[in-house]
């Protein structure tokens, strides 16, 4: 986005585009979607915000739309759910990946592991609910990552 709107179209200062981009990725929701209201508000008001976000938004949720009524449609098709569930689980594949590259560059000392092991196991497989789990290990994180060495 910032190679868009402050390089190429040289709509806003990289200044500007970078307070958005704090202020997007302290409110709650997706940083892509915050930041795209920012920017349309910034440079048009609320209908530049609309604006924004239906163009962020209006093409992925009609393909969503479209292949739910497709979905509906074939389901009973044969086949059809070994085709999805073989694609479910190239989506767990890639998020695998995903977190491996990001724990191999964040990761630095075995806290910094066992943290990441007790939110593992505690989530993934003694099936604790999400929000106790995070409230629990989200403080020794942060108390990990900026401790003075």
């Amino acid at each position: 986005m910032r190679r868009e709107i402050v390089q190429r179209r040289r709509w806003m200062e990289d200044p500007q585009f970078l307070s958005g981009l704090a202020l997007a990725q302290i409110a709650p929701g997706a940083n892509a979607v915050n930041l795209c209201v920012f920017i349309g508000t910034t440079l048009r008001g609320g209908p530049g915000a609309l604006a924004a976000l239906a163009g962020l938004m209006g093409l992925p949720i009609a393909l969503v739309l479209a292949l739910g009524a497709i979905y509906a449609r074939f389901r009973d098709v044969p086949g059809l759910e070994t085709v999805l569930g073989g694609m479910g689980a190239a989506a767990v594949g890639l998020n695998l990946a995903t977190g491996w590259q990001l724990m191999r560059r964040n990761l630095r000392s075995l806290p910094h592991y066992a943290v990441m092991a007790v939110t593992a196991i505690g989530i993934g497989v003694l099936g604790w609910p999400l929000l106790p789990v995070l409230l629990a290990v989200i403080p020794v994180s942060l108390l990990l990552t900026f401790r003075k060495p």
